[in-house]
């Protein structure tokens, strides 16, 4: 791979691919809620709170993937292709214990997660069982996290589109006939959506092996599948510990922020979940520019690129505001409209279109978290926005929403997801203006240039 120096790609050729596998993946998850509405609000809210949870356990997956993505990209930049291939396998190997472990959590502490939650009884007898067929699946979303976020860094974009078309389609299909059944077959509800996912996740595994050869010329061997040494490890670590650090904080806050909407009661937590999955549409060209902001800085920053690395954190920046701000006012305007897709409570649609309004500054303030903090990640500079951003995560998302949310209900607790976002979208702007990730972009810039600075195997 030669240094984006010489033939440096256009960031909307990166962000397009990302953006639609982003599109895809949520309309999947939007369809699984609808479909899940149509059975009844509990359902709704089972699918939702347990969507919560997944994302959780997610973190897991991305302390390898933000972690591998950047490893490659720094190596590649620095023209050293076969540092980023073993940063990959290694990432590979990592991933099976993370997903081992993910899937313990669903088999034999769903309920134990669920009653932390105060998920309703009529709501936890859905989830619980629910959460537990998605063990095998979780193990093969570690594998596919990891293995597209090393494409990605390939900029290989458009093949990680193609797996995600796929493997989303392959889900979509089976979801919409196993939960609504053919005939006079009543079909499986949620159980359903779980099995389509489990199908889905291993085409996606073959399709991402068939592009590791064919792309990369990378072929795992069998102990790449569970050897992952500690030393080869770290660097991959180093970077995605704190980022995923950030994230987990960041569940753990919202988890109590779910917990605070699950006690207002089953309309409440159904409504929330509705005007979530809304809002995942309107910060996603945010998050694709975000993470083609993290893909190309990180090449910049093996190629010694400093000024234009910043200079591209500015344009995603201004794009994203502007992209994040017209959707989320979009949505609240249309939001009559757009929630009769999942209900047609009066109740439930006017207190949606309220939560979506206050979501315009929780949008607008979310696109620094996006695309500053990956451009932070990938100069190496992860310690410092973790630490300062965690104060907010516990003492505005945590503690604010359940405060408010008692106070004002679920206004209040969109109105704690305003502040901190905006609060933490702050620290990120100011620390990127002051440069104080040059220091840690140089010292990778170093490490790269050193002969023998590659982790051997």
């Amino acid at each position: 791979m030669s240094s984006l120096s010489s033939s440096r790609p256009r960031l909307n050729r990166i962000a397009g691919p990302i953006l639609g596998e982003f599109l895809i993946g949520m309309t999947v998850a939007m369809a699984g809620l609808w479909l899940a509405s149509n059975e009844s609000d509990a359902a709704a809210g089972a699918f939702g709170l347990s969507q919560q949870v997944l994302e959780t356990l997610f973190v897991l997956f991305r302390v390898l993937a933000i972690g591998v993505g950047a490893g490659v990209t720094q190596a590649l930049g620095a023209q050293r292709p076969q540092a980023a291939g073993s940063t990959a396998l290694v990432g590979l190997g990592a991933s099976t214990w993370a997903g081992v472990i993910a899937a313990g959590v669903v088999l034999f502490g769903s309920d134990a997660v669920l009653d932390l939650l105060n998920a309703p009884a009529a709501v936890a007898q859905l989830a619980g069982p629910y959460l537990q067929l998605l063990a095998l699946a979780l193990l093969l979303e570690a594998f596919n996290l990891t293995m597209a976020a090393t494409l990605r860094a390939h900029l290989h974009a458009r093949e990680t589109l193609v797996v995600m078309l796929v493997m989303h389609g392959v889900h979509l299909l089976l979801a919409f006939v196993l939960m609504r059944g053919i005939g006079s077959w009543d079909g499986l509800g949620l159980a359903g959506y779980a099995i389509g996912l489990t199908v889905s996740r291993a085409v996606g595994l073959a399709m991402h092996l068939h592009f590791w050869r064919q792309r990369l010329r990378l072929v795992p061997r069998q102990r790449d599948w569970w050897v992952c040494p500690p030393r080869a490890l770290w660097p991959v670590l180093r970077i995605g510990v704190p980022g995923a650090s950030l994230e987990m904080v960041y569940r753990l806050a919202f988890m109590m922020s779910l917990a605070a909407a699950a006690r207002l009661g089953v309309a409440e937590l159904a409504t929330q979940a509705y005007v979530l999955q809304v809002l995942k549409y309107v910060l996603l060209i945010s998050m694709s520019i975000g993470w083609a902001c993290e893909i190309m800085v990180g090449h910049l920053v093996g190629a010694g690129e400093f000024r234009t690395a910043h200079q591209l954190v500015r344009k995603g920046l201004r794009n994203g505001v502007l992209a994040s701000g017209s959707l989320a006012l979009l949505a609240a305007a249309t939001a009559p409209w757009l929630m009769r897709a999942f209900t047609r409570d009066p109740a439930v649609i006017a207190s949606a279109q309220t939560l979506l309004w206050i979501a315009c500054a929780l949008e607008t303030g979310r696109v620094a978290n996006m695309v500053v903090l990956g451009a932070l990640r990938a100069t190496g500079d992860a310690i410092y926005p973790t630490l300062a951003s965690m104060a907010s995560l516990v003492l505005v998302l945590g503690l604010g929403s359940v405060v408010l949310g008692r106070m004002f209900g679920l206004p209040g607790i969109f109105a704690a997801y305003a502040a901190d976002e905006c609060i933490r979208s702050l620290i990120m702007l100011h620390r990127w203006e002051t440069h104080g990730w040059v220091r840690h972009a140089r010292e990778i810039l170093v490490r790269m240039r050193t002969p023998g600075a590659e982790t051997r195997f």
